[in-house]
């Protein structure tokens, strides 16, 4: 499972022209799921989510983490990080998940984040969606969660 995780400002998600989630400071996460992934990379991705160090402590270096600073998070599936980009010039997606395995593993990444985090905010899977931020630094890492076994 695959997490680009950006410290904003601010962000928001629109679907049909109308917003269905914003938070201001925090962290917009765009969520990629691989074949292979189960509940246990959800979790896991979650935990280095929450805990990652990237917000500035009094001597400016990045060692605080969301739950640290009680920012927002805002989670938005993104099918296309689990592409295979490796040759050519068109991505392949063999390397993603099944539609239904990932809107699956994406709501319950969500629904555990709700259960650590009150007013987690989401993007909606399948839909096509307008993200608009404001990236605070900027400051943006990629994690995956490699399923056991590769």
């Amino acid at each position: 499972m695959i997490g680009l995780l950006q410290r904003v400002t601010e962000a928001a998600v629109e679907v049909d022209g109308r917003e269905v989630a914003r938070i201001g400071a925090g962290l917009l996460v765009l969520v990629g799921v691989e074949r292979g992934d189960t509940e246990r990379e959800a979790k896991r991705l979650l935990e280095r989510l929450l805990g990652y160090r990237v917000f500035a402590d009094e001597q400016q270096r990045m060692n605080r983490s969301l739950l640290d600073t009680g920012g927002g998070l805002l989670l938005v599936p993104q099918f296309t990080l689990a592409a295979e980009t490796r040759k050519g010039t068109r991505p392949g997606f063999s390397t993603a998940a099944a539609p239904t395995d990932g809107e699956r593993l994406y709501g319950r990444l969500l629904e555990l984040a709700r259960e650590r985090l009150p007013g987690v905010q989401a993007g909606i899977f399948g839909a096509h969606m307008r993200v608009r931020l404001e990236n605070d630094g900027p400051v943006t890492f990629w994690l995956q969660v490699a399923p056991v076994g590769t």
